[in-house]
């Protein structure tokens, strides 16, 4: 059984898997009138409608900023600063889906950054990036609106650059999905983080935006560690950081791209795939988790009673390999950093199965029946979840 503390090398760098500190204070508090939904919901306090409620979230790029930084500043391309933008986002509105959250959506955007190590010109590739990702999202259907911004120069804070964002959205109540529909005798439909979508410009390497300050580190030479001492932590252990074997421009394994594309692959939206769905198959959606903080283990905080048995995986993609084979890393920690091939879960009847997939695919993206629900066999009837992988069974308890 995992501990309920994070694992390993990922504490010992000062970040938390699963956020258990973070639960423990926030689940104390007023959970919002859908107790259970992957986000808070509360009355709709904007316009005073019964009929309708409020959403507002707050997420970000996370450290993955700090690997186009490096890559900014070794080959000049300030472009690379989209792909963060669309990671900002991205992890909101992916967040937002799980909740049905699929129109009016304003965003803000929150860049924190030292003025002397990041100028003027990435600045606006970050900023330019934000816009058009919004606009190339209105064209694929969703509909959401820039509503400005914050540029915050906390050079005491930051070395380098931090970029968030916050998304607020009024919705209707009767298209909640609540969570309570997540429960024993489900189909799980994963739908996969790489290869290329038809609404992508390039090949995914799946990463997403969770686990990077070990990915980064693990993968990443100490040539890096030298060069660009603001992009660490000095508390940080010295055998923890840049620690790999890999320069940015190394080839991946397995892969067409290289490590530093691989690991700056900008996190995939399902927002199209989810909205398909929604709109061709009412009710067909019973939950979806989005498998970001917590990895294949994030789906534990959802639904009640529930074993999540996940045993019919999709292949791991290569970049997830390289990490695991460049730090050592424990598959059963692996599992609870990465989403480690699919990045959406989609719970539904075993008779609509099929619909889910036949839909992803008409985007490009590969999904499968990765697992089922069934009743939790613990004594305290807590959520729990197992992971059968290369011939090993991992198992995973409550967050509390």
């Amino acid at each position: 059984m995992a501990s309920k503390k994070s694992c390993g090398r990922y504490a010992a760098r000062g970040v938390s898997a699963g956020k258990e500190e973070v639960h423990a204070a926030v689940d104390k508090l007023d959970s919002g009138i859908f107790k259970g939904a992957f986000c808070k919901i509360t009355e709709d306090y904007l316009t005073g409608s019964k009929a309708k409620c409020n959403v507002i979230h707050s997420d970000g790029s996370g450290t993955k900023s700090i690997i186009a930084y490096l890559y900014y500043k070794e080959t000049g391309d300030a472009s690379v600063f989209r792909g963060i933008s669309q990671d900002s986002i991205v992890m909101n509105i992916d967040d937002l889906l799980c909740i049905g959250a699929f129109e009016r959506i304003l965003l803000s955007n929150t860049v924190n950054r030292n003025a002397r190590n990041f100028g003027g010109k990435p600045l606006a590739e970050l900023i330019l990036g934000a816009e058009e990702f919004l606009a190339k999202l209105r064209k694929l259907g969703l509909k959401i609106y820039s509503g400005g911004g914050e540029t915050a120069d906390t050079g005491d804070l930051t070395g380098s650059v931090v970029v968030d964002s916050c998304a607020v959205a009024v919705m209707r109540r009767k298209d909640v999905i609540s969570g309570t529909g997540i429960k024993a005798g489900l189909s799980i439909v994963g739908l996969s983080s790489a290869g290329k979508a038809s609404y992508e410009d390039e090949e995914n390497s799946g990463i997403g935006s969770n686990g990077l300050t070990s990915a980064r580190h693990d993968m990443l030479c100490p040539y890096y560690r030298d060069a660009y001492p603001e992009t660490y932590d000095s508390n940080t252990p010295k055998n923890l950081v840049y620690c790999g074997p890999y320069k940015l421009g190394d080839k991946l394994e397995g892969s067409t791209l290289t490590i530093g594309k691989a690991l700056l692959s900008p996190t995939r939206t399902y927002a199209p795939v989810i909205m398909k769905i929604a709109k061709k198959y009412p009710g067909l959606i019973k939950g979806l988790v989005h498998c970001s903080g917590g990895g294949q283990t994030k789906c534990v905080r959802f639904g009640r009673g529930v074993h999540f048995v996940k045993d019919s995986l999709m292949p791991v993609p290569p970049i997830f390999n390289a990490i695991k084979k460049a730090s050592g890393t424990s598959d059963s920690e692996m599992f609870e950093v990465y989403n480690m091939g699919h990045r959406m879960e989609v719970y539904c009847k075993s008779s609509d199965v099929d619909k889910v997939v036949k839909t992803a695919n008409s985007f490009g993206i590969e999904a499968a029946e990765i697992g089922h629900t069934l009743k939790s066999s613990r004594a305290d009837g807590k959520n729990h979840v197992t992971i059968k992988y290369a011939g090993k069974v991992l198992e995973y308890g409550p967050r509390d």
